[in-house]
């Protein structure tokens, strides 16, 4: 987490970042008629990305693995959805700070609940609180039940009359979608630096020595959890922006099972990581779901085979390589050749 980084990454981060926002240029030069589709895929994969960030924080940072995060994903789709007027759009300007204050709030109340539990007795009861709220609003008919609840229209971002962005074209919520995901990655970079940030990286190395320093880690855990809640909530908002509902498959413990792949596949603890997990895991599902009607096998064992090849992600491939591995391992043996050409040879004395 508070490891510097070479040079590459933030090069290829660059890259990455330029080509994904100069789509709609190249976009339909490539894919043809399906650029819209690309396009509408390329958006869901920038709201993922958003929503596996901000697990990252709980589980790569401070070391809290939650199999309930979809908690927080549905419940700020299921915000959206319920406050939104049923024949004029809402205005961006009281919703998103709605969504971050019924999630911010929700997610205190849990973590007051669940936080001063560890290991399989902290994912159980992150599950067990996920699973009710899906529960309760499959079966409620306020929330429209198993069928979810349909939004008729986008939220409005303007100044009086004056509209600031169309988030109904989709060209504008694409790049809507973008500056919220570089803005989370850009908070977390700033937190997981600060004094805050240290300290959460010595609660993941080791909370009774933090404990014993004079800390109150429960505290700082409890804090993390609403900040990924809340980022989990604002990633929900999006999506059920871009489909138009709400659903409880979106409250399910899957979503949270998914959310935790792209983490294995992008890598835990290194904030971009989560990027290209969310990215490599769509694309992969996309190519899956067109070979085959068993493509829950091929991602199965996709993941499985990254775990052992690749312990540390696709981001661990990039901040170490194979090349650059192999050039360190002969650095470091070059100086041990060289100490033991050095050593004086002293010569026995013949009688």
């Amino acid at each position: 987490m508070l490891h510097r980084y070479p040079k590459r990454v933030a090069y290829l981060m660059l890259g990455l970042t330029a080509l994904v926002a100069t789509f709609p240029l190249w976009g339909e030069a490539v894919f043809g008629n399906q650029a819209n589709f690309m396009l509408e895929k390329l958006t869901l994969m920038l709201i993922l990305a958003l929503f596996a960030m901000s697990l990252d924080l709980l589980v790569g940072i401070v070391g809290l693995v939650s199999l309930g995060h979809a908690l927080f994903f549905g419940l700020g789709a299921y915000t959206l959805a319920l406050a939104s007027p049923d024949f004029s759009p809402a205005s961006m300007w009281w919703m998103l700070p709605l969504v971050i204050g019924v999630s911010a709030c929700v997610g205190l109340i849990v973590s007051l609940l669940v936080i001063r539990t560890k290991g399989i007795f902290f994912i159980m009861t992150t599950l067990a609180f996920g699973q009710m709220l899906y529960y309760f609003i499959s079966t409620s008919q306020f929330a429209g039940g198993t069928d979810g609840v349909f939004i008729m229209f986008r939220p409005s971002l303007a100044v009086g009359d004056t509209l600031l962005v169309d988030l109904d074209d989709p060209y504008s919520f694409f790049y809507f979608c973008l500056v919220t995901l570089l803005a989370g990655y850009l908070f977390l970079r700033w937190l997981t630096r600060s004094y805050f940030g240290q300290v959460l990286d010595g609660i993941h190395d080791n909370e009774h020595r933090m404990q014993a320093l004079g800390y109150a880690t429960s505290g700082y855990k409890l804090i993390a959890f609403v900040i990924a809640g809340v980022m989990a909530s604002i990633a929900g908002m999006l999506a059920a922006m871009q489909y138009g509902f709400a659903n409880p498959a979106q409250l399910g413990w899957h979503t949270s099972g998914e959310v935790l792949m792209m983490l294995i596949l992008g890598g835990m603890g290194t904030i971009f990581g989560p990027i290209l997990g969310a990215f490599a895991y769509e694309i992969l599902l996309f190519v899956y779901e067109h070979a085959t009607t068993h493509w829950p096998i091929l991602m199965g064992l996709t993941i499985i085979v990254a775990v052992l090849v690749l312990p540390r992600g696709v981001a661990g491939l990039m901040i170490a390589p194979p090349w650059a591995r192999k050039r360190r391992t002969t650095a470091s043996e070059a100086p041990e050749k060289t100490i033991v050409s050095a050593q004086p040879v002293t010569q026995s004395k013949v009688d």
